[in-house]
Parts: C-alpha cells; structure tokens; sequence
C-alpha cells in the first residue's frame, strides 16, 4: 500500500480518474450483474488513493461490445484520447481484458499512459506504465487476456462443429459394426430332405420330373 501511495503524486492528483466499464454481450449485462457492480465499485478505490468523487469519470458506452479490437468502441477511444490530452491522472479497469483482448490496442494504452505519466489500476493492484517492472507486468497481463480469446473463442468453433456432425459420428455409441455383420450374417430358410439333410440339386429336379410323369399318366 505504501508503494501504491508513493505513485499517486500531487501532479496526477490534479488531473481526473477515468474508471472504464465494459462487458462483452448484453446478455452478460443483464444476467451478469455482479461483475457490473465490482467494475462500478472501483469507483471507491479511485477515492481511497486520494481523488475526490467529482474528478472520477465512468466510461460505460461500451456494454455488450468486444473487446477483440478497438475501431468499434467509442469509449475506449475516447479513453485514449484523454489519456493522449493529459487530462487522466488514472485509468482504472477491473481487468485488463476489460480494456482491451487485442495485445496490440493494450501495448499502444500502456505506451501512452507512460509518455503522459497515466497510472493504471485493476483489481489487482496500482502500476507505473513508465517503471520497467510495472510495464512488464502489464504487458504479461495483456498477452494472456489475448491468449484467453483465442481459447474461448475455439471452444466456441469446436462447439459449433460438434452440433454440425451428423448423430451417428458423434460418439462410440453410435457405431455398431458387430451389429452389421450380425445381420449380414443371418441364415437364410433352406429345404431340408426327409433326414433333415439338403438333397442335391439334381434329385429334387429328378423327383419332380417322375411326379409330373405319373400326374399325366
């Protein structure tokens, strides 16, 4: 905590905090209002570091987009764009996916938090973008935000996929060769002689012939 204080100076105290509020979908707003609430709530953490309630803007224009890039996201563009005046002391987020899924929009917000003396807070903690460690640390943040939607984003694909399949592929239960070959293998009615044994071909035609003899006699 005492680091933490050390970076709040009196300079970025006189510039505003800009709290971003995102979630991906509007069924996420609406069903998932627990997370919209701990986003709100870092509101109060942007007080306890010292700014005063006035001076803490909340940027929620983004609900329900994604955050796979930043072309179509007004608030996130305008966040930059205070940043990129000088008028944000703080930027806080409750993660940094909130911010930005794509490394390369996170790496540009973290560049131009450093050259203005931006701060950047999560839920996690307070970083300097323009200390070494605090950067690097940011920047991890960022590539597993990235790598986190591409794994999601599979899983999806994969799911889609699997109802696409017809039935009988989709698992071990389905295939029953034995089944098959069962009844392939089904014996067929066959004429039996009177000892229970097939005559040959030639006898029956025989016997049939001598039948049709004396039916004409």
């Amino acid at each position: 905590m005492d680091s933490d204080t050390g970076k709040v100076t009196a300079d970025r105290l006189r510039r505003d905090a800009y709290l971003y509020i995102r979630q991906s979908t509007m069924h996420q707003v609406i069903h998932n209002t627990e997370s919209t609430r701990r986003q709100y709530d870092l509101k109060g953490r942007a007080i306890a570091l010292g700014w005063h309630p006035e001076q803490v803007h909340v940027i929620d224009i983004d609900q329900g987009s994604s955050a796979a890039s930043a072309a179509d996201r007004a608030g996130f563009q305008q966040l930059v764009g205070e940043v990129s005046l000088g008028r944000a002391g703080i930027v806080l987020g409750l993660e940094c996916s909130r911010l930005a899924r794509d490394n390369a929009d996170w790496q540009a917000l973290i560049k131009i938090c450093a050259l203005s003396g931006t701060l950047i807070c999560d839920e996690d903690g307070l970083y300097d973008p323009g200390a070494i460690n605090d950067r690097m640390l940011l920047g991890i943040k960022g590539q597993i935000s990235e790598f986190e939607l591409h794994y999601l984003q599979a899983r999806m694909r994969g799911g889609l996929l699997a109802k696409g399949r017809p039935r009988r592929a989709r698992g071990p239960a389905a295939r029953r060769p034995g089944l098959r070959r069962r009844r392939q293998r089904s014996p067929r009615p066959r004429h039996r002689g009177p000892q229970g044994s097939q005559p040959p071909v030639r006898h029956v035609r025989a016997d049939r012939v001598s039948q049709i003899g004396r039916a004409h006699v």
